[in-house]
């Protein structure tokens, strides 16, 4: 069994110089593909929960089919829930077999922000798993407008709510189809000269290539989330396979066709972060 938690697989990329993708998933499709590239690659995956996963399967069948594929792979595999916003959310996941919880205060107040935050690292280091707070709001491609983070705001809120990573705002955006003009390095080298604590870009969709592995193998920047680049990947195969027969209605038939595209682009994308042993 490779179940691992977030701690357990940032830490080194942060001693290493390199990062782990935390990949975002939607069923079962993309998490098996996710894991299947990642040991392809020999590197650790994070398969996250989002929001829009929890709203089309609960929390405790996520719970189950992460560890049941953590189970079964040759890498550390986290099981980790994405943008929580309660406590009530936070504790469900962490009952469900989560090993790491991200809890998103990042629209409150900071010191709410960081109370709330400290809560859920405090449940979650005492049942042994790991937490992922963000300081600095990140916006969304078309819709709020990010909010970039401070460097002394961060280093407050790495100090006093504990927390395994930190998500912070240095312009990325989710949601983004294509790349974009890049990350402002000059933030992200102020707020870690401030910190120990690895650090985390969302919406690693929109970060350019070249970037995502420059900052991977040199900042302390260990974790890149990736969701809309995949699922586009996995849309355009699916489109593949159902154009393919039009008469075809077996979607057990249909879904099995996306699984090898799936991996390709997965791989691509984790090869970028290093850490392969």
């Amino acid at each position: 069994m490779t179940l691992a938690t977030l701690a357990d697989v940032l830490q080194p990329a942060l001693r290493q110089g390199h990062a782990v993708g935390g990949l975002v998933t939607l069923g079962w499709e993309d998490m098996r593909a996710y894991v299947a590239a990642a040991e392809a690659e020999d590197v650790p995956v994070i398969l996250q929960a989002g929001p829009s996963c929890r709203a089309h399967t609960p929390l405790p069948v996520l719970g189950k089919m992460f560890r049941h594929l953590a189970e079964g792979a040759s890498v550390p595999v986290v099981a980790h829930l994405d943008h929580g916003y309660t406590a009530q959310e936070c504790r469900e996941a962490l009952d469900s077999g989560f090993t790491s919880l991200m809890f998103d205060g990042s629209r409150k107040p900071l010191t709410q922000n960081i109370d709330e935050t400290a809560a859920i690292a405090e449940m979650a280091h005492a049942a042994g798993i790991s937490c992922e707070g963000e300081i600095g709001f990140v916006g969304y491609s078309g819709g709020e407008n990010s909010a970039g983070t401070d460097p002394e705001e961060a280093a407050q809120f790495a100090r006093e709510t504990g927390v395994d990573a930190m998500a912070i705002s240095v312009g990325n955006v989710h949601l983004q189809q294509e790349s974009s003009a890049g990350l402002d390095e000059a933030r992200i080298r102020a707020i870690e000269a401030m910190t120990d604590v690895p650090l985390v870009i969302h919406g690693g969709s929109g970060v350019p290539e070249a970037q995502r592995r420059l900052l991977a193998q040199g900042s302390k920047i260990c974790k890149f989330n990736i969701g809309t680049e995949l699922r586009m990947a996995f849309g355009a195969a699916l489109r593949d396979a159902v154009n393919r027969d039009p008469d075809r209605f077996d979607r057990v038939q249909i879904l099995s066709e996306t699984h090898d595209p799936l991996v390709t682009a997965t791989r691509k994308v984790l090869r970028a972060f290093g850490g392969a042993s």
